[in-house]
């Protein structure tokens, strides 16, 4: 990996975080190109448990986001994963995985049971994720939703990441 620095995003960040998340999912077919507007909108509500960048030379180069997610089955303290975005010109350096890991143990740092997430099959296993029987987020497919406990509990049931990700713009006033 690049020598990065991976620490808490500042306030400084946040236009910094914008631009990095545009460029990250800009060629990516799969995005429905929102995510900035999410993590403003996490910000917004307050609901970014841990929000780390990736700086290198002084530049932010990468972000991830983990917010609170409520399953069905009443279970509690498990968090949702993303966005996690890299400049694409850093891509493939390590750098999304050093974020995603610092993330994780962070959470465990603040007694999290679990975290969860959409994504790539290929990418998100190397962490320990995987498919869970019985741990659901409707209308994706279950192959690319993705769980893992940190305490060896599986919750079952249906996961509703916060209302921001519903975000599909800036925040009106």
């Amino acid at each position: 990996m690049d020598a990065a620095i991976i620490r808490d995003e500042t306030r400084a960040d946040e236009h910094a975080i914008d631009d990095v998340t545009v460029a990250a999912f800009e060629a990516l077919p799969v995005s429905s190109h929102t995510e900035q507007f999410i993590v403003r909108a996490l910000r917004a509500a307050k609901a970014l448990t841990v929000s780390l960048v990736a700086e290198l030379d002084g530049c932010v180069v990468g972000h991830v986001a983990f917010s609170p997610v409520t399953l069905s089955d009443g279970t509690t303290r498990w968090y949702g994963l993303g966005p996690v975005s890299v400049l694409p010109h850093y891509q493939r350096r390590g750098i999304g995985q050093a974020l995603i890991r610092e993330g994780l143990s962070r959470l465990q740092a603040l007694q999290a049971r679990g975290c969860c997430l959409v994504g790539h099959p290929g990418y998100y296993r190397r962490f320990g994720f995987g498919n869970v029987p019985g741990l659901v987020y409707e209308g994706v497919p279950p192959e690319v939703f993705f769980a893992l406990s940190f305490d060896g509990r599986v919750p079952r049931g249906t996961v509703t990441f916060h209302e921001a990700f519903q975000a599909d713009g800036p925040a009106r006033r």
